[in-house]
């Protein structure tokens, strides 16, 4: 049976005592159930509004595109393609004349269909 790797470290030398896996390198032991349950993020927009995978979502306030010279103006449309657990962006979004990237959930507000 294959374990999941490590979530603090992503070590893939992990094992498990009982109901909680642990993983030998940096110590860290958890409920595989627990997690699952936990899994789901609560992302919100910059009105306090959930956002989920596959929602519209328009730009709140102008973003300049990191390593560019490109800025991306206020109620610029995407999509949200997926959800991540990021220190500095939660949102992968295919955004309207720039693409796919990364966004901050603060800086979105949900659209109205």
């Amino acid at each position: 049976m294959s374990l999941p790797p490590c979530p603090n470290c992503q070590s893939e030398y992990v094992y498990q005592d009982q109901s909680q896996l642990i993983c030998p390198e940096c110590a860290y032991e958890w409920n595989p159930v627990e997690a699952e349950e936990n899994s789901t993020l609560n992302i919100k927009d910059a009105n306090g509004t959930r956002l989920e995978e596959g929602d519209r979502i328009t730009l709140a306030k102008d973003l300049k595109v990191k390593g560019s010279s490109m800025v991306m103006k206020i109620g610029t449309k995407a999509v949200i393609r997926r959800i991540v657990d990021g220190k500095d962006h939660q949102l992968d979004c295919k955004v309207d004349g720039a693409g796919e990237m990364m966004i901050t959930a603060k800086f979105v507000k949900k659209a109205n269909v």
